[in-house]
């Protein structure tokens, strides 16, 4: 997924705003699951609904107002009630670092409690039978 770098993405120093690279995976977590058939307005509405309970990042160079940007978005490991995505931004043109992070999301019910994922939806992202050793 590819994400352009504009004025308001920006610190008063013209650097991306630190707090908007979790605002990017969030949009690039969306795209890999839709890119795979599982549309997250479909999942709220059959009952499923995902909170991110683990999120870490680490910085490795600055990116800036005008940049263009490129994130790899891959699924690092699952569980019975939860997702690990890990994510890579680079610089589109130079593929220099700009970020990288994992993000873990637990499925939960429209009351909030911790959910399984169902078949249909691990088989949508090729997981099925592939579940985490780590439960």
């Amino acid at each position: 997924m590819n994400i352009r770098i504009y004025y308001e993405d920006t610190d008063c120093g013209g650097v991306v705003y630190y707090a908007n690279y979790l605002k990017y995976f969030e949009r690039a977590r969306t795209h890999y699951l839709e890119e795979r058939g599982c549309s997250v307005a479909e999942l709220i509405e059959q009952g499923t609904q995902f909170r991110v309970t683990h999120a870490e990042l680490t910085y490795r160079s600055a990116a800036i107002y005008g940049d263009d940007l490129h994130i790899t978005t891959t699924l690092s490991a699952n569980r019975r009630i939860s997702l690990t995505f890990s994510h890579q931004i680079q610089e589109s043109k130079t593929h220099r670092l700009v970020v990288e992070g994992t993000a873990t999301l637990v499925a939960v019910n429209s009351q909030g409690r911790a959910k399984r994922l169902s078949p249909d939806m691990l088989k949508d992202l090729g997981l099925e039978g592939k579940m985490s050793r780590q439960e």
